[in-house]
C-alpha cells in the first residue's frame, strides 16, 4: 500500500482538492457535499496543508488554472484533474448524479469537456469574483474537510 493510499484510507476515502479562493469552486464543492449523502468524499483547499503534504508541486499549482483534483485511494492511486475529477467525484454522490460519472470513461468526452472547463476557468474570476482567503467550510460538512 502506498503512502498516499494509506493516508487517504486513514482520512476516510477520496479527496476533492479545489481552489478555496474561488467562489465558483466553493459552490461546486457545496453541491458535491449536499449530494454525497454517504459522506464518501473528503475536501481540501489546493492552497492548504493537506495539498502541500500530499500533492506534487505541479498538482498544487493547478489552482492557478482553476483545476479540481480528485485523489482516489486504491490499487492505482488514481489522480483525476479538471472535468475528469468532477465526473469521477459525481460517482460518489446520489444515484441521480452517478450516470454522469460514466462519461469519464467514454473516449473523447473528457478532452472535449476540458476545453469547456478551461473556458470557464479562464473567466471564473471575472464572472464570480475571488475571495482574499480560502473560504471556511460550513458546519454541515466541516468533519469532511481535511484542512
Amino acid at each position: 500500500m502506498s503512502d498516499l493510499e494509506r493516508d487517504l484510507r486513514a482520512e476516510g476515502g477520496p479527496v476533492v482538492l479545489f481552489d478555496g479562493e474561488c467562489p465558483l469552486c466553493n459552490r461546486s464543492v457545496a453541491f458535491l457535499a449536499r449530494h454525497d449523502r454517504d459522506h464518501r468524499l473528503r475536501y481540501a483547499h489546493l492552497q492548504g496543508r493537506f495539498a502541500s503534504q500530499h500533492l506534487p508541486a505541479e498538482l498544487r499549482s493547478a489552482a492557478r488554472d482553476g483545476s479540481v483534483v480528485l485523489l482516489e485511494p486504491g490499487a492505482d492511486d488514481r489522480v483525476s484533474l479538471r472535468s475528469a475529477a468532477v465526473l469521477r467525484a459525481l460517482a460518489h454522490t446520489r444515484a441521480a448524479w452517478r450516470p454522469l460519472a460514466a462519461l469519464a470513461a467514454v473516449p473523447g468526452v473528457v478532452p472535449i469537456l476540458n476545453v469547456l472547463y478551461a473556458y470557464v476557468a479562464r473567466r471564473r474570476d471575472q464572472w464570480f469574483g475571488r475571495h482574499d482567503t480560502c473560504a471556511l467550510p460550513d458546519a454541515s460538512f466541516r468533519a469532511r474537510f481535511m484542512d
